[in-house]
């Protein structure tokens, strides 16, 4: 059975969904959870779009809206630990063991990685449903895992995707 479960959070509006399904589980399975949420600077929400244009005519602006990146990136961080350390409690009050971690980097690597490193038995992974054309430019975090990860992985389509799939739905049940 599962004794060590990680959970890939992205902060989508899916991700209650996500955490509550690994909660179920590793509650079922006596599991140790740990809670995991990778920031990416390249990333939409993270980037500035002004770091994308090229040099200005003014350098006292540009580092202006750097200051001002900087600032924000350290609020988003400080943000999502906030959020981490939220759902942490919510496990361990609900008698599951929890660690949690954030890093910066490629989700989708750094998940396989930090699965590996903490001897995961299964990766829960949230799915957004993309396929196509919007898989292969969007990229997806959890076909790569699913392709390159050391032990079981476990895709949870978001609810988002349900909605849509089925918009006379006014009713969500989760189970």
């Amino acid at each position: 059975m599962f004794h060590k479960i990680l959970v890939a959070l992205d902060y989508a509006e899916t991700s209650q969904h996500l955490f509550q399904q690994a909660l179920f589980l590793a509650k079922a399975t006596n599991a140790t959870l740990m809670l995991s949420h990778i920031l990416s600077p390249v990333d939409d929400p993270y980037i500035n779009p002004a770091f994308l244009q090229p040099e200005t005519m003014y350098p006292s602006l540009q580092a202006e809206t750097l200051d001002q990146y900087i600032k924000a990136w350290e609020e988003l961080k400080k943000e999502r630990l906030n959020w981490l350390r939220s759902l942490t409690q919510t496990a361990i009050n609900e008698g599951v063991n929890t660690e949690f971690n954030q890093n910066i980097g490629d989700a989708a690597r750094l998940i396989c990685k930090l699965a590996l490193d903490w001897q995961a038995d299964l990766i829960v992974v949230g799915r957004r449903g993309r396929s196509g054309l919007s898989e292969l430019f969007l990229g997806s975090v959890s076909n790569y895992i699913m392709h390159h990860a050391h032990c079981s992985v476990l895709t949870v389509q978001g609810l988002i995707a349900d909605i849509k799939a089925n918009p006379e739905t006014t009713e969500v049940t989760i189970g």
